[in-house]
């Protein structure tokens, strides 16, 4: 197969999908392999690396869409990639499908095969984990007297107290910017609806960490005396009231700091996002830091944990085919977003309202022994295409 690595064009993206680790590996196997000159330049990684590593380098993403038969990047289409798709053409990259209604038109309209890349992670993404805790160094420098902040030092100097923070969400998220504010010496709090989650949280930390159900009157309550809130809830696109709305950030002291790493338009209601090259915005008092790609800053280790992660993805899909991959690994068989012109993602159909049919029956391998995997969110669709 003839797999290809494209250069990501988002704004202050600087990621890359595949090193010379995992261009070398698939080599091995057999496959053709493209890579976009200077894809890997801001991680670290030269072309010259990549030539060793057996890969053909191309002058631009171009030739790689008309060449490649499988393709792939971190971050989701751009608008000005949409005529380079070509029907039947695999792609794997973060799609983000519900909450970009255009993107899925596009993939539809184009009928290739499409892959929802933060819903294919069995033990959670490295970059969650990267954006946990980068976004908690990215709250640390808000809070800086310089950027509009409290000027408020993470562990305190001699007489003058360490900050208080609030995670909200201990998934792979919230689970990095804890260890990076508790590490420093801030004194956190985490906020969420397991339980279990919270118990685990608590013995990790001998105690030291505190734990608090997620709900508006628990925040609301914790918010006044907090100076930084890092937000790493994944907020249904449909919900019809704010996790934080308003008036509980302006219940927040002046200089306080908001962090939305999750990004999800409609869980707080001052949220708008940022990119790197203007990162912050000040409102109601509270600094708010919202950009939408924060690996993206720690691109170098960020794009070494991602692509070690979903190499054997790539290797089951090239090596196996789509259907044998999608029967053996349930993670990746519910990603499935879109199939040469179907939609297949459950959660983008909820959200648009579009008809869908199940990953398992367009691939026709429901009748097979499938390895299982939860849903990725709770919302649920019945709108089915007709003719399946």
């Amino acid at each position: 197969m003839k797999f290809g690595v494209l250069k990501d064009i988002k704004n202050g993206e600087y990621r890359v999908v595949a090193t010379p680790a995992e261009v070398s590996i698939l080599t091995e196997d057999g496959h053709d392999v493209y890579v976009a000159s200077k894809a890997g330049y801001a991680a670290g990684f030269d072309d010259e690396e990549y030539e060793k590593a057996g890969a053909t380098i191309t002058m631009g993403n171009e030739e790689i869409w008309q060449t490649c038969d499988f393709v792939a990047k971190v971050k989701e289409i751009e608008a000005s990639e949409y005529e380079l798709m070509r029907e039947g053409q695999l792609i794997y990259c973060c799609i983000h499908p519900a909450a970009h209604k255009e993107e899925v038109d596009a993939l539809l309209e184009k009928k290739v095969i499409a892959i929802t890349a933060e819903d294919s992670h069995r033990y959670g993404s490295p970059n969650c984990e990267a954006a946990g805790k980068a976004g908690a160094f990215m709250g640390l420098w808000s809070m800086m007297s310089t950027n509009g902040g409290s000027g408020k030092f993470v562990s305190g100097l001699g007489a003058a107290p360490g900050i208080k923070a609030l995670v909200c969400g201990c998934g792979t998220v919230g689970k990095g910017a804890i260890e990076v504010l508790q590490t420093m010496g801030a004194w956190v709090t985490v906020a969420d609806v397991n339980i279990g989650a919270l118990r685990e949280i608590s013995a990790k930390y001998d105690g030291k960490v505190n734990t608090v159900i997620s709900n508006k009157y628990n925040i609301a309550k914790e918010l006044p005396t907090t100076d930084l809130v890092i937000n790493c809830v994944r907020w249904p696109k449909n919900a019809a009231d704010f996790m934080i709305d308003r008036k509980m950030v302006a219940s927040m002291r002046r200089g306080s700091v908001i962090v939305d790493v999750s990004n999800d338009y409609g869980c707080i209601e001052t949220f708008h996002e940022t990119t790197h090259d203007d990162p912050i915005y000040i409102e109601e008092g509270v600094v708010h830091y919202c950009v939408s790609n924060i690996p993206g800053a720690i691109a170098g280790s960020a794009s070494v944990a991602y692509a070690a992660s979903v190499l054997p993805h790539f290797q089951s899909i090239m090596n196996e085919g789509l259907e044998k991959a999608c029967v053996k690994n349930g993670y990746l068989r519910r990603s499935l977003t879109a199939y040469k012109g179907y939609l297949t993602h459950e959660e983008t159909s909820g959200i648009q309202d579009r008809p869908w049919v199940q990953p398992e029956v367009i691939l026709g391998i429901a009748d097979k022994k499938l390895d299982p995997a939860p849903k990725t969110t709770i919302t649920r669709s019945d709108n089915f295409y007709s003719e399946f």
